[in-house]
C-alpha cells in the first residue's frame, strides 16, 4: 500500500479496514487509559501529534475517547502522502481533530510542540538513520511524553494473523501489508539496541512493543 501504483480503490478499503484491524489489535485503548488520560484535564487543554497517522483511524479513536470521557485533547494527525490526508479528511468530523499533510521534521522547524507525541505501526517502516531521526523530532516536540506502538516481530505474530485474516479482508492490502509489517518489525531485544539511552521498550498484547520517552521536566 506504499506504493505509488497501488489500486485506489483497494488502498480505499484497507484505510476503512484498519478502523476494524487496529481496534482488534493495536492496544490504543489501554495506551489511553494508562499513558494518556491521566494526564488529561477537564478545563486546560492539552495537545497530541499522531506521526504517521494515514487514514486516521487511531487519531479519531484518541479524540473520540476524550470527548466521551468529557476531556480536553486537541489531536492532530501529520502523514506526508496525499492519498491517506485525503481519506483522513473525508471523515467525519470529531471536535479537536484535524489533520496536515507534513513531516515530523517540519513541525520542529516551525517550532510546534504538544504534550504527546504518538505513532501507531510506524517504526517498522524507517531506516535506521530515519528511526533515529523521528526519535529526536519526538523529543523536541513533546513537552510530556512519546509513545510510539509497533508490532512485535515473532512466528507466533505472523501465523497468527495470518490465521485470522484468512477468510477476511480479499478487496484490501490488510492481509499483505500486514505479513509484510510484521516480517519487517523490530524484536523487544533489537529495537532496545536501536534507540538512545533515555527510551524504554516495553511489551505488550498480542505482540505488541511500545517505544517510550518522558520529557525531563514533565
Amino acid at each position: 500500500m506504499d506504493s505509488p501504483l497501488c489500486d485506489p480503490a483497494m488502498l480505499t478499503r484497507t484505510y476503512q479496514d484498519f478502523r476494524v484491524v487496529n481496534a482488534v489489535v493495536s492496544g490504543w485503548w489501554r495506551i489511553y487509559r494508562r499513558s494518556i488520560r491521566p494526564a488529561l484535564s477537564t478545563t486546560t487543554e492539552a495537545t497530541l501529534l499522531d506521526v504517521g497517522s494515514g487514514g486516521g483511524d487511531v487519531s479519531r479513536a484518541l479524540a473520540r475517547w476524550a470527548v466521551r470521557d468529557g476531556l480536553r485533547l486537541r489531536v492532530t494527525g501529520i502523514d506526508p502522502d496525499a492519498r491517506a490526508h485525503l481519506f483522513a479528511t473525508s471523515q467525519s468530523r470529531i471536535a479537536g481533530l484535524s489533520f496536515r499533510r507534513a513531516l515530523s521534521s517540519d513541525l520542529v522547524a516551525e517550532g510546534a510542540r504538544f504534550d504527546f507525541v504518538v505513532s501507531n505501526h510506524v517504526l517498522h517502516h524507517l531506516s535506521v538513520a530515519e528511526l533515529k531521526g523521528l526519535l529526536v523530532d519526538s523529543e523536541d516536540l513533546a513537552r510530556r511524553r512519546v509513545l510510539h506502538a509497533d508490532l512485535e516481530r515473532s512466528n507466533i505474530a505472523y501465523l497468527g494473523f495470518a490465521a485470522a485474516t484468512w477468510p477476511f479482508f480479499r478487496h484490501s492490502y490488510i492481509r499483505p501489508d500486514g505479513l509484510t509489517s510484521i516480517r519487517r518489525s523490530y524484536t523487544p531485544v533489537e529495537l532496545r539496541a536501536a534507540v538512545p539511552a533515555g527510551w524504554t521498550v516495553s511489551r505488550g498484547l498480542p505482540s505488541r512493543l511500545v517505544l517510550s520517552w518522558d520529557a525531563p521536566n514533565a
